[in-house]
C-alpha cells in the first residue's frame, strides 16, 4: 500500500511540474527570446577583436512536455554551410525559480547542418543518442526584462586548445543575446575565447 501511495505522489508531483512548465510565462518568454537568427555583424564592424558570427536557434521536438528543446548552430557569417558549433539546449525552470539551459551534443553533426531552417530534420534523433555536457549548463535568473547567468565555476570540462575547463556568461533580451565563452588551462590562464567582453548578437528575426 505504501508503494502505491508513493507512486501516486511521484506521479502527481511530476504532472504538477510538467503543467507548471507549460504555463510558466517567464519560461515561455525566455525561450521566445532565444529563438531566431542573430548576428554579431554590428559589433565586428567596429571592433576587429570580434568575428562576424551568425547564431541560429530553433525549437525542436515540440511534442515533448519536459521543458523546451532548441537546436543551436553557430558559424562565421560568410561560411554558414560550415558551422563550428552545433548543440541542443534543454531549457527548464528549476525549483529555486532560476532557469537551466542544459547543453547536449548530437550524434551526427554533419547531418544536422541547417536544421534551424527545418527542425523536423531532427525528429529521428533519439534521446539516448544525444549526450549531455555535464557541468556546462547555464543557470539564468530574470533581472527585470533581462535573463542573465553563467555556468558554475570550472565545472564545464573542455580540452579545446589546451583548456581544462570552459565558462559561459550569458545575457538574453528581447533584442539579442550576449555570450562570453572562454577556455582556461589548469593554472587558470585563458587559452581561447574573447578577451575583452562578450559577443553581442543582435536579433534579426
Amino acid at each position: 500500500m505504501k508503494k502505491i501511495l508513493l507512486a501516486l505522489v511521484l506521479l502527481f508531483t511530476l504532472s504538477t511540474v510538467l503543467s507548471a512548465q507549460k504555463s510558466d510565462k517567464d519560461l515561455k518568454t525566455l525561450v521566445k527570446y532565444m529563438q531566431g537568427g542573430f548576428t554579431s555583424t554590428a559589433q565586428a564592424a567596429v571592433d576587429t577583436n570580434y568575428y562576424d558570427i551568425s547564431l541560429h536557434m530553433a525549437r525542436i521536438w515540440e511534442q515533448r512536455t519536459d521543458g523546451y528543446w532548441l537546436y543551436v548552430e553557430q558559424a562565421v557569417t560568410k561560411m554558414l554551410d560550415k558551422p563550428y558549433r552545433q548543440r541542443v539546449y534543454h531549457v527548464v525552470r528549476q525549483a529555486d525559480g532560476s532557469f537551466e539551459s542544459a547543453v547536449y551534443t548530437l550524434p551526427d553533426e554533419k547531418a544536422a547542418i541547417g536544421a534551424w531552417k527545418n527542425p523536423a530534420t531532427l525528429n529521428g534523433v533519439k534521446m539516448e543518442d544525444i549526450l549531455v555536457r555535464k557541468g556546462c549548463a547555464v543557470i539564468l535568473k530574470k533581472e527585470g526584462k533581462v535573463f542573465a547567468g553563467a555556468t558554475n565555476g570550472n565545472d564545464c570540462e573542455s580540452s579545446l586548445r589546451g583548456a581544462t575547463y570552459a565558462t559561459s556568461k550569458v545575457k538574453v533580451t528581447k533584442n539579442g543575446i550576449e555570450s562570453w565563452d572562454q577556455g582556461f588551462d589548469a593554472a587558470g590562464n585563458q587559452v581561447w575565447g574573447a578577451e575583452n567582453g562578450p559577443y553581442k548578437f543582435r536579433k534579426q528575426n
